[in-house]
């Protein structure tokens, strides 16, 4: 089993819930994060007043999903979110040495 973050672009977020439906995901976290890579932020004009937005609105995706399906996601997520422009965002993946359904007490692979 494998934990895949993923930090996406916010208006990209129901792209890639579809594509991760139509090769069977069941299950996603997603939370409203703020934060900068290469881009570094940027600056933006408010009532004639020049400021800098240091940190960007993101997507933050949490998926445990199994080994088996693992390229077919990441492929998925690339394949939706890129924009082909500075902050497309980054995936990560770590192993997951186990996993609980607590309503059920499945374990591993039958608990995702």
């Amino acid at each position: 089993m494998k934990m895949l973050t993923a930090i996406i672009k916010p208006f990209k977020l129901d792209d890639v819930r579809e594509a991760l439906a139509e090769i069977g995901v069941q299950g996603i976290t997603v939370t409203e994060v703020k934060g900068f890579g290469r881009q570094k932020g940027h600056t933006e004009l408010y009532r004639g007043a020049e400021y800098v937005v240091d940190f960007l609105p993101k997507m933050k995706l949490e998926l445990a999903i199994d080994d088996a399906l693992l390229d077919q996601v990441i492929e998925a997520i690339i394949h939706v979110a890129r924009t082909g422009k500075i902050g497309d965002g980054k995936i990560f993946v770590s192993d997951l040495e186990q996993a609980i359904r607590i309503r059920t007490g499945e374990i591993d692979t039958e608990a995702l």
